[in-house]
C-alpha cells in the first residue's frame, strides 16, 4: 500500500500516519523533512515546524514573499525526494508507505502531484466549514508556515488583523476544494474521529484494503 494523506494542519494527517507507522508502514513526515533543511536559514542546530511559522511570518511582514518562496522550493525539493523513494520503493512490494504531507503540498508543481497521484492514494482528510471557522484563532495565536499565494489582500481601511480574519477563512476553502480535486477520496472528518475508527476502518474508507 501507498498512501498520501492531504489535508488542512490540524485535519488529522500527522495522528494517522503515526498511527500506520506503528501498524508496518514507513512513515514519511513532510514537515520534520522541510524544517530539517530549513535549518541554516533559522540559525539553529535543529528545526521545528513551529520554529518555521516564526521564522516565516505573517503575510503583511516585509519578509514574508522571501521566505514564502524559499519555503516552497524546500517542499517541493522535499517531495521530489519522497517521490523518488516511494518509486524505489515499487522493487520491494511487500513495504507499505504513508506520506504526511503538508497543508501547502497543492502549490508545489503539476509534475510533483501528477507523480502523487499516479504512485500513490491520495487520501483527502476532510475539514468541514464550522471547524475552520476556529482555525483563525489558533493561526493568530500561534503561527504556522501558511503559504498564501496572494491570497491575503489587505483593504485600504483594514488593519492587518482584520485583513487576516477576512482573508483566512478564503484560503482555507480555496485550499480544501483543491484537496477534494485532487483526492481519489475523502475520508469524512468527524468519522475518522470517533472512538471505534482503528486503523483497519480508515484502510477500508481509504479504498486499499486491509494490512
Amino acid at each position: 500500500m501507498r498512501l498520501s494523506l492531504v489535508g488542512m494542519s490540524g485535519s488529522g494527517k500527522s495522528y494517522w500516519s503515526k498511527k500506520l507507522s506503528k501498524s508496518g508502514f514507513r512513515r514519511f513526515c513532510c514537515d520534520d523533512m522541510i524544517a530539517a533543511r530549513l535549518v541554516i536559514e533559522l540559525g539553529k542546530k535543529h528545526g521545528s515546524i513551529g520554529a518555521v511559522g516564526k521564522w516565516m511570518g505573517f503575510p503583511f511582514e516585509p519578509q514574508y514573499k522571501e521566505r514564502e518562496a524559499k519555503y516552497l522550493a524546500c517542499e517541493t525539493e522535499v517531495m521530489s525526494q519522497i517521490l523518488g523513494e516511494v518509486a524505489k520503493a515499487e522493487d520491494h512490494p511487500g513495504k507499505n508507505i504513508v506520506v504526511d504531507t503538508t497543508g501547502s503540498v497543492i502549490y508545489t508543481s503539476e509534475a510533483i502531484l501528477a507523480k502523487l497521484c499516479d504512485y500513490t492514494t491520495v487520501v483527502h482528510l476532510s475539514t468541514p466549514l464550522e471547524i475552520q471557522k476556529v482555525k483563525l484563532e489558533s493561526y493568530i495565536r500561534k503561527p504556522r508556515p501558511v503559504l498564501w499565494r496572494d491570497l491575503f489582500m489587505r483593504r485600504p481601511d483594514e488593519t492587518n488583523e482584520q485583513a487576516l480574519a477576512r482573508c483566512y477563512p478564503l484560503l482555507l476553502a480555496n485550499r480544501e476544494t483543491q484537496y477534494k480535486k485532487l483526492a481519489h477520496v475523502t475520508v469524512s472528518y468527524y468519522r475518522h474521529r470517533t472512538g471505534r475508527f482503528g486503523v483497519e476502518d480508515f484502510l477500508h474508507d481509504a479504498g486499499v484494503g486491509r494490512i
